[in-house]
């Protein structure tokens, strides 16, 4: 266990209870959940560059890192659509992020079988970056009504990281398809 791992399972551990301040209509509640979802979205970041630069990467770490990230990302676009706040077309973008999670997911067990990695491009690093900032925002976009931009923005944002998300489904089955 070292500090990488660590904070991987805080962004797990924290994920029910985002989900619970999304769930509850109240600013401060809604003001937690944005705050707790930054919080671990930086950490994200920092799990994976605090285990290379430390050298301090693990199996466990390896494995547990890509799930928390899906974990994340599912819970809260799933909590987001049962309250509308992601609704009508925005359940579009949402959807293909979600689609391509599991894709991926799949092609990284089956390359991962055969001794094949995948190193993940800055196209990919933008699309989460994309992901994250959209569901920032509509997390906080009920905590704060008198700014109506923010919703949209944040749906802006989901739709760049859809789109986005689509090419770099695009580019990981092209880079794994030869191994087929």
């Amino acid at each position: 266990m070292n500090l990488s791992n660590i904070l991987t399972l805080i962004r797990i551990i924290i994920i029910p209870i985002i989900v619970l301040c999304i769930y509850f209509k109240n600013p401060f509640f809604g003001w937690s959940a944005f705050i707790l979802f930054c919080l671990a979205s930086v950490t994200d970041y920092f799990d994976g560059y605090l285990a290379r630069i430390r050298n301090e990467v693990t199996n466990f770490g390896t494995f547990l890192d890509p799930i928390a990230d899906k974990l994340l990302v599912s819970a809260v676009i799933l909590i987001l659509t049962s309250k509308g706040i992601i609704a009508d077309w925005e359940t579009i973008p949402a959807l293909i992020i979600l689609l391509r999670e599991i894709t991926v997911s799949g092609l990284r067990e089956y390359l991962a079988g055969i001794k094949v990695s995948v190193p993940v491009s800055r196209i990919a690093k933008l699309k989460t970056l994309f992901q994250l900032c959209a569901l920032a925002l509509l997390i906080l976009s009920e905590s704060i009504t008198n700014i109506i931009s923010i919703i949209y923005l944040g749906k802006l944002f989901l739709w760049i990281a859809g789109l986005l998300t689509l090419y770099t489904a695009y580019d990981y089955v092209k880079a794994s398809i030869k191994h087929f």
